[in-house]
């Protein structure tokens, strides 16, 4: 039990306290835009701003540049992502709808994924850094959350089941890192995700179930 304690808690023990601090914000306002997303409420995006922000400012400190493009694109996409699920029709209401992918959609994601592991080699290339099991997974994970994130900014109900897969891979992989905290995040985004699917898919349902009546 003490070496679980001792691996978690040593990358902090030389870690400055408002570098601690900044990374339990982030995770803080990164597990409550998860937490939004599930409801499909909007303020997914400005919480996932403040989170994603902050982790650029971080990883960028910590020099894993990688993670820090990958914030950075999860910002971007934040920012369109509020842009796409606040346009309003002629009768003021909203025009993006629970749905599942297409078939040209799925092709879509499936470039994203590809663009996203590529990608990710050429940003460790470009910052020197070492290629390592630890960069194929990366590759990885950064590949489905962008897709996850693309979908997710279209209410596709697909974006769950990404972000499942996604964060089973890097709740260890953050461990490695030394971002015990952030290892914790991504524990809680796991379980939000699958009950996001479930919600997403309950609501789905219901509402195809209306469209028949």
């Amino acid at each position: 039990m003490e070496s679980i304690e001792n691996f978690f808690l040593d990358p902090y023990r030389t870690t400055k306290t408002f570098l601690i601090i900044l990374e339990l914000t982030a995770a803080f306002f990164g597990i409550l835009s998860v937490w939004f997303s599930r409801k499909e409420n909007i303020l997914v995006y400005p919480t996932g701003i403040i989170s994603t922000g902050i982790y650029v400012y971080l990883l960028n400190i910590y020099e894993l540049r990688g993670d820090m493009v990958i914030n950075a694109y999860f910002l971007l996409m934040s920012i369109y992502g509020w842009y796409n699920w606040a346009k309003k029709t002629e009768e003021n209401t909203t025009t993006l709808e629970i749905s599942r992918t297409n078939l040209k959609e799925k092709i879509t994601g499936a470039i994203i994924f590809m663009a996203g592991v590529i990608f990710v080699f050429f940003a460790y290339k470009v910052f020197g850094t070492k290629i390592t099991y630890i960069t194929y997974l990366d590759s990885f994970t950064t590949a489905i959350f962008f897709v996850a994130m693309w979908y997710m900014a279209f209410k596709k109900i697909e974006n769950w089941v990404l972000w499942i897969i996604g964060n089973i891979v890097s709740i260890p992989l953050y461990l490695v890192k030394g971002l015990g905290f952030t290892a914790i995040q991504y524990t809680v985004f796991l379980i939000l995700a699958i009950l996001g699917y479930i919600e997403w898919r309950k609501r789905l349902k219901n509402k195809k179930a209306a469209q028949w009546k």
